[in-house]
């Protein structure tokens, strides 16, 4: 989605107008990081191995004293 899309949206959805160009900038940037967070679907093991995580904190837990 293009950020002009994304302006239309907000201020259709919330009646709500970006107020500067620095909005306009933060939208563009916004809208790339969920572009990036999409690349990784399916990427990422964690969803798929939860176990391993657990393990993991366990070995990095201290030792009770």
């Amino acid at each position: 989605m293009d950020p002009e899309t994304m302006e239309t949206a907000i201020l259709a959805w919330s009646g709500i107008a970006l107020p500067n160009a620095a909005a306009r900038v933060g939208l563009a940037d916004h809208l790339a990081l969920i572009e990036a967070f999409a690349a990784l679907r399916g990427t990422l093991a964690f969803e798929d191995e939860p176990s391993s995580f657990e393990a993991a904190l366990r070995d990095e837990m201290e030792p009770p004293r």
